[in-house]
């Protein structure tokens, strides 16, 4: 057998019985809780900009991006933009790899790859530091309820002419928000391409964890997801992700779109 492949399949095995793995699932679980807990997903940087993610949740938007290969990123959410600047430079790095295969160069200038990112409020010194960025080429951004009709209708109209695009929510998380910014940019999704919604796991914890927040058990991105696949049979759910992750924000939420 190729060496190659024989250690592809044997990860992929191995991965597997996490599912089965009860006390692996529960210590998961708990240490997720007891993270968040003490903002643990605060800790980090993508190249300069906070990004509010866990690093296993960083890694899945790697290996997407490199597998699907996609166009345009458009993300719901900004804070400090962090994300944006993933997205980008893994963008970049796509533009890179396309050019050393042909022996060419790629002015990032012009680029057709870039990234959208969306927010309601995007404070005055994120947006300059953002575009301040030596990735602010690739950025986008729009100020405005991502579920807006003049936003949405601002989007879609970027959006055209792209091959391959990719979508992350990771903005307001109530059910109503995030069933509603899956109806307005899922179906911007190519085939086999990826919508990504963040913070399904608030379903996965205690009543009243998030206080402060507006969403809750029952109230939530996955309940909006479950939602949304019901007549929507065009997604599916990869569970590839989370069960080799098993830490992550995102259970039920790395849906693909079929081919």
């Amino acid at each position: 057998m190729d060496p190659i492949k024989q250690f592809m399949d044997e990860r992929a095995a191995t991965a597997a019985t996490y599912n089965a793995d009860v006390d692996f699932q529960k210590a998961s679980r708990h240490w997720r809780e007891l993270s968040m807990d003490k903002r643990y997903v605060y800790n980090f940087d993508w190249l300069g900009r906070p990004i509010i993610q866990y690093p296993q949740d960083i890694q899945a938007v790697q290996e997407l991006v490199w597998r699907t290969r996609p166009d345009l990123i458009i993300e719901t959410g900004i804070a400090h933009g962090g994300s944006l600047v993933l997205s980008a430079s893994l963008l970049a790095m796509l533009d890179m790899c396309d050019a050393i295969a042909v022996g060419a160069t790629i002015d990032p200038r012009v680029s057709k790859r870039k990234v959208v990112g969306i927010d309601i409020d995007i404070r005055a010194h994120n947006r300059a530091a953002i575009e301040a960025h030596p990735m602010s080429s690739r950025i986008s951004m729009l100020q405005g309820s991502s579920i807006a009709r003049d936003v949405v209708d601002q989007v879609k109209s970027m959006a055209r002419g792209y091959e391959r695009v990719m979508v992350c929510l990771d903005s307001m998380h109530t059910h109503e928000h995030v069933l509603a910014e899956l109806e307005a940019y899922a179906p911007l999704v190519t085939p086999d391409c990826y919508c990504v919604v963040f913070d399904t796991f608030v379903e996965d914890l205690p009543p009243g964890f998030f206080a402060d927040r507006p969403w809750n058990v029952g109230d939530n991105p996955k309940t909006a997801v479950h939602t949304y696949l019901k007549s929507h049979s065009e997604f599916e759910i990869d569970r590839d992700f989370e069960s080799k992750l098993m830490v992550t924000v995102a259970p039920d939420g790395f849906l693909r779109r079929r081919a």
